[in-house]
């Protein structure tokens, strides 16, 4: 069997070609069957996504173009911006994947999400098309660091001032306890 293990860079005549759907695409291990109909072993590096119009390198040194296949998909067009913004937001909050186009919305077909975006009152047409996201590898958003995440182990809690307990306070202040509690979760950190 044949494999496929890296990426071709820049533009090379491709001998074959490889068509996979959306699904397909976000995967980096995967039995595939190439335009001449022999069967491949797809092994990409983790977290590699394929897209349409890529150049892939056979065991055998052949070069294989993928193309994004034709897949039900439904398409939401509407000349006004806002009405297609408040359906991809909408979208976007149930992490549906979405190609965003001039003038249209694009995502693989669900009679569910159209019924929504249908009472959002715009119209949804399903349609035979390639499906294409803006998506970035797993590995690329990983290396770009998260900006929501601390580099430390935890928060530091500030150290709380000591009141000295004189004579006319019988039972400890808050101030007290609030010490003896951070010192506590100190230790069983």
């Amino acid at each position: 069997m044949l494999e496929i293990r890296e990426r071709v860079e820049g533009e090379e005549r491709a001998e074959l070609t490889l068509s996979l759907p959306f699904d397909s695409r976000q995967r980096s291990r995967l039995r595939v069957t190439l335009s001449d109909g022999a069967l491949a072993a797809l092994a990409l590096p983790r977290g590699s996504v394929l897209r349409g119009g890529d150049l892939l390198r056979l065991s055998d040194g052949r070069a294989v173009r993928v193309i994004a296949a034709r897949e039900t998909v439904s398409t939401v067009r509407s000349n006004v911006l806002r009405a297609l913004l408040r359906a991809a937001y909408h979208l976007g909050n149930r992490h549906v994947p979405l190609e965003v186009g001039e003038g249209y919305l694009r995502y693989l077909h669900d009679h569910v999400l159209d019924g929504m975006v249908r009472d959002l009152g715009l119209t949804v047409e399903v349609e035979q098309a390639a499906f294409e996201t803006p998506v970035e590898p797993r590995s690329r958003r990983l290396s770009l660091g998260n900006p929501f995440r601390c580099a430390s182990p935890g928060p530091r809690i500030p150290s709380l001032p000591e009141r000295s307990r004189d004579s006319s306070s019988a039972s400890p202040s808050k101030w007290t306890r609030a010490a003896s509690v951070r010192r506590w979760w100190l230790t069983f950190r």
